[in-house]
């Protein structure tokens, strides 16, 4: 079942795409303090670009395992003068809660990547 978590019911078996848990962590992504966005990264010259709200999937990786655990990569673009370290806790245990508790799976790890700062006003 690649490409796919799955939850186990008494009525058969529901399938869930990659794409809809990198959809919906990115929505709560966003919403988190510190977070200005999801961030694409161009390989080729190393630039990094803000993502639009429609596109907040690309700035995220999903891994589902053979145990249908969760492990996600974060490519994120921060506010100016907030504490990394602070925003990053926040933002893990935020997805951890509500992924857990949207997808019926359980989230195995996330890894931040802050790919930029913004000053906001």
């Amino acid at each position: 079942m690649q490409g796919q978590g799955h939850i186990e019911t008494k009525l058969g078996r529901i399938a869930i795409d990659k794409d809809v848990i990198a959809t919906y962590a990115g929505s709560v992504a966003v919403e988190c303090f510190g977070i200005v966005g999801m961030a694409a990264v161009n390989m080729k010259d190393g630039l990094v670009k803000l993502l639009k709200r429609d596109y907040l999937s690309h700035g995220i990786d999903v891994r589902i395992d053979e145990n249908n655990e969760i492990s996600l990569d974060f490519h994120v673009i921060i506010s100016y003068g907030v504490s990394i370290a602070a925003v990053a806790d926040n933002l893990m245990e935020t997805v951890k809660y509500k992924l857990e508790a949207f997808a019926g799976m359980n989230v195995k790890e996330i890894l931040i990547h802050v790919e930029g700062i913004r000053v906001i006003d």
